[in-house]
């Protein structure tokens, strides 16, 4: 097996809340400059500029797993990654279709902008990327699954945005690939409040759910699998045939 470095929760100058600095070039740079071979790119409800950086890095490096991070009808964070061109247009489909019509606000909220190798604008998404998608997180994990994707509840130790901070708990129904935790989460500490986690011996991930520079690529999840593609992650997410994931 080998071991590969990945943070898969990151944003970019589309997502409103992003720093207008998170292009495509920065994220590719400073990635291979600290030696992570797996970025996720999760906007918000969008999977717009993650699927141009895989475009324009083709084959080469470093991997990128192209998602979003939805809210749910409960405001809850997830993320959700899917592989194909086919897969990603139905997810793109499926957020289009569930997030509410709200014309962005630049002033309050931040431009909305995609950027290409150039850093030239190729869209401007017209509506708040952060509002709430008409659908429940049940519904969203069941969506992601139909189109073979990777489904996981992010951030769930932060006290607002999370299934546990919205709903109590994490449904035992909830089907998931993973739990997401924040970089400076106490895993020992959310597993002590909340053992009945433990029962389902789920994987944990860290990531930087990075806005902004400073903040990409300041957490680390180890994936152990024999190469980088969409399904070893998924098999090492489910600690298939001897694949795993582990923390620092």
């Amino acid at each position: 097996m080998n071991r590969f470095r990945a943070d898969l929760h990151n944003h970019t100058l589309l997502s409103p809340c992003g720093d207008i600095e998170m292009t495509p070039a920065f994220i590719v740079r400073t990635a291979l400059r600290k030696g992570y071979d797996i970025i996720g790119i999760t906007d918000h409800n969008t999977t717009l500029q993650g699927r141009e950086i895989r475009r324009m890095i083709g084959d080469g490096e470093p991997y990128i797993l192209c998602g979003a991070e939805i809210t749910t009808r409960e405001e809850a964070h997830c993320l959700a990654f899917a592989d194909s061109e086919e897969s990603l247009d139905a997810l793109q489909n499926f957020l289009d279709d569930s997030l509410p019509k709200i014309p962005n606000d630049e002033e309050v909220f931040g431009y909305q902008l995609a950027v290409n190798e150039a850093e030239e604008v190729i869209y401007e998404a017209p509506y708040l990327l952060i509002s709430a998608i008409d659908r429940s997180i049940g519904a969203v994990a069941a969506f992601v699954a139909s189109i073979g994707g990777i489904f996981i509840p992010a951030h769930i130790d932060k006290p607002q945005n999370s299934v546990i901070s919205q709903l109590g708990f994490v449904p035992p129904d909830l089907p998931f690939d993973a739990l997401e935790i924040s970089a400076r989460c106490d895993l020992e500490g959310l597993l002590a409040r909340n053992a009945y986690l433990k029962k389902r011996a789920p994987a944990f991930i860290r990531s930087s759910d990075a806005h902004y520079p400073e903040d990409f690529c300041r957490a680390v999840t180890y994936f152990n699998m024999p190469c980088r593609s969409f399904e070893e992650i998924r098999m090492a997410l489910r600690a298939e045939g001897g694949r795993s994931v582990a923390l620092e």
